[in-house]
């Protein structure tokens, strides 16, 4: 039983919910759209979108599950917007946004060229990286991937990391 699936997804003032013939697309501040996974039905009531699943299979029931949490994001980056801070720690470690690039100076032997996404924006305060924009998951990916270039090393705990990221930093050698 798909507990998240049931529940409506909430069409806030301002928001069109629009079915194509597999696809389901929400428009707002920006305008997003998915393909309708398998084994569910999705209806547009009022002010609510209600999402159903054909049978009764463990399947269904998590592609209810899913299709309702993505499309709860799609109105949710329509009208809010997702937010990601990265820190970028270190001696002689800085970014720099020029237009649709993000220069990284990583302690490399050369710097790195971020090409920014479409739908993506990115801000760059000291030695804070903003990432926002409507799609979730472009976000999360633009996030990750910065950090991928430098992770957090375990000694010093260098590197790119997110705002709310906790290192857990190891001990040095002792001379004995």
């Amino acid at each position: 039983m798909s507990r998240i699936g049931k529940k409506p997804v909430v069409i806030p003032s301002g928001v069109k919910v629009a079915l194509g013939d597999n696809n389901i697309s929400v428009e707002g501040k920006a305008k997003l759209s998915i393909a309708i996974p398998p084994k569910v039905t999705i209806d547009v009531q009022d002010s609510q979108v209600i999402v159903n699943r054909l049978d009764d299979t463990r399947e269904s029931g998590a592609m209810q599950g899913l299709a309702r949490s993505l499309i709860n994001n799609m109105v949710i980056g329509v009208t809010e917007g997702f937010k990601k801070e990265l820190l970028v720690i270190g001696v002689g470690y800085r970014a720099q946004a020029k237009g649709k690039t993000l220069d990284l100076s990583l302690g490399y032997s050369h710097p790195i060229n971020y090409q920014i996404p479409e739908g993506v924006q990115i801000a760059v305060e000291g030695n804070k990286i903003t990432i926002t924009g409507a799609d979730k998951q472009q976000v999360g990916e633009a996030a990750a991937t910065i950090r991928r270039y430098r992770k957090p090393e375990p000694y010093k705990g260098k590197g790119v990391r997110y705002v709310d990221e906790h290192i857990v930093l190891k001990e040095g050698k002792t001379v004995g």
